[in-house]
């Protein structure tokens, strides 16, 4: 069985650290390197339910995209709830491992996992890493469909193939509008709208579109062409990784002999669990 430090140098040789924002908090949070590993479990978020899944899943191994501290602390004190995610790891011999803006950035990454899943063909990156000769590494991706979709049949296709939410596929702009091109970036992307308009495509997917970007940009697309925005939920945009991800390692490990039993958490962690909709009132 392989130790934590060659899965970790594995995973590391995917997502290298030195990838990820200055910002960031990537790498191994919790873990002996000395220790063996049979089984993995991926998931999007280093919370309480999903360490408990690990451990009844006995993974000596837990990968995840979101950082369990993205800011600095003082305490691990089991009086808060990352304290008692930390508590449980280290109580059940479960080390922690985060790839976040190293895994975004990636070839492959979140965002072509994304694309994956909706099957959208990547053409190249939305914000391309100048750091990348081939051009393929960077934030976000532009795509194209295989054959023209309506916006709503684009938004019920994202509805379908994405995980299941309570928030699902919210869309601004034309529902008929033809979908040919589409930008697609997995997490919060209203910070690349100037990049999405410079890629000239007809929609862009992501999650966390805030009311003043959002209409900015629909104010943009009145006056110089439309561009339809579909916000997924953060969770369902990132879900997709996991399973990406889970295949990468599976064949890291069957290519060095190890065996071990790579898992992808189906737990649902996205914050919102319930979604009423508004009555559709017409006014003369």
């Amino acid at each position: 069985m392989p130790r934590l430090s060659e899965v970790i140098a594995a995973l590391e040789s995917l997502w290298p650290a030195e990838r990820a924002e200055s910002w960031d908090a990537v790498g191994t949070v919790v873990g002996d390197p000395g220790q063996e590993v049979t089984r993995v479990l991926f998931a999007v978020d280093p919370v309480q339910d999903i360490v408990d899944e690990a451990v009844k899943l006995g993974a000596d191994l837990l990968v995840t995209h979101h950082p369990l501290y993205l800011r600095g602390t003082t305490t691990v004190a089991a009086t808060h709830f990352k304290g008692r995610v930390v508590h449980t790891l280290i109580k059940n011999d479960i080390a922690l491992h985060v790839a976040h803006t190293n895994a975004d950035t990636a070839d492959p990454g979140v965002s072509d996992a994304l694309a994956g899943a909706l099957d959208l063909r990547v053409v190249r990156p939305l914000v391309p890493d100048p750091t990348d000769p081939s051009g393929r590494r960077g934030l976000g991706r532009v795509c194209e469909l295989d054959h023209p979709l309506t916006v709503r049949e684009l938004a019920a296709r994202a509805a379908e193939r994405l995980p299941a939410t309570a928030q699902g596929i919210r869309v601004a702009g034309d529902p008929e509008a033809v979908v040919r091109t589409v930008a697609v970036s997995g997490g919060s992307g209203d910070s690349l709208f100037d990049q999405v308009r410079a890629a000239g495509v007809d929609a862009f997917l992501t999650s966390d579109l805030r009311h003043h970007p959002a209409g900015e940009a629909v104010a943009h697309s009145a006056a110089h062409g439309p561009l339809a925005l579909l916000d997924a939920a953060h969770w369902a945009t990132e879900w997709p990784w996991c399973e990406l991800a889970a295949a990468q390692l599976d064949e890291i490990s069957d290519r060095n002999g190890w065996d071990l039993r790579v898992h992808v958490s189906k737990t649902v962690t996205d914050p919102w669990t319930a979604h009423a909709a508004s009555t559709v009132t017409t006014t003369s």
